[in-house]
């Protein structure tokens, strides 16, 4: 019995899927231009959990599959909770670094540029992209990973600058790290992803019961 192959992308589908993926790093990085520019935390996160969602469901290049997206009336992203909020200082660590291989982007490099200390949570390598574009990453892994009702067993982003989250500081040497900001990697949701996940500098003994959960 012969097997049909799966038929190759054409040209036309790959622009196609690349202004898509550009269509929504644009509408990101915007997202968390208009978030930084609201002054109340709390209406700051209803936008950016009815933007997302939008995105998740109406965007072409959303990484649900077809089949959970048929079913998708919103991500599951719990109320704001202000106690979740923190501008934190980055303090100087011993030099690090770690590689990741993505298998569609190759390897992507990582330098650890500090650590910073979160109260009642607990401490968090700040990474610096060691490629073109550079930026900060700042993913984070809580004890809820990988349990029923609880979050993506790889970790969740916090901050990644060369993908447009970011939500800013207030002096050249400090971030914001708001939990309830908190996302899903796109692997969460299709395999066909490969996201660099949370190191174990980025781990920490507590749950984080904010930001979006994984419930899929």
């Amino acid at each position: 019995m012969s097997q049909t192959r799966p038929q190759e992308p054409t040209t036309d589908d790959r622009v196609r899927s690349t202004l898509a993926t550009v269509d929504w790093r644009r509408m990101t990085f915007d997202l968390y231009r208009r978030v930084r520019a609201t002054p109340d935390p709390q209406t700051a996160h209803a936008l950016w959990r009815e933007t997302r969602d939008a995105m998740f469901a109406e965007h072409p290049a959303s990484p649900l599959l077809d089949e959970d997206a048929r079913d998708f009336e919103s991500l599951p992203v719990p109320d704001y909770d202000p106690a979740w909020r923190f501008q934190v200082r980055i303090e100087p660590a011993e030099p690090a670094e770690f590689d990741y291989e993505t298998g569609t982007d190759g390897t992507v490099h990582f330098d650890r540029l500090g650590v910073v200390t979160v109260p009642g949570v607990g401490t968090l390598d700040v990474w610096s992209h060691g490629g073109y574009g550079g930026g900060l990453f700042v993913p984070v892994k809580d004890s809820s990973a990988g349990k029923a009702r609880g979050t993506y067993g790889g970790g969740r982003y916090l901050l990644d600058t060369i993908k447009g989250s970011d939500l800013g500081g207030d002096d050249a040497d400090s971030l914001v790290l708001d939990f309830n900001f908190a996302y899903n990697p796109s692997c969460a949701y299709d395999p066909a992803w490969a996201c660099p996940l949370a190191p174990p500098g980025n781990t920490v003994p507590v749950p984080i019961p904010v930001g979006e959960q994984y419930d899929f």
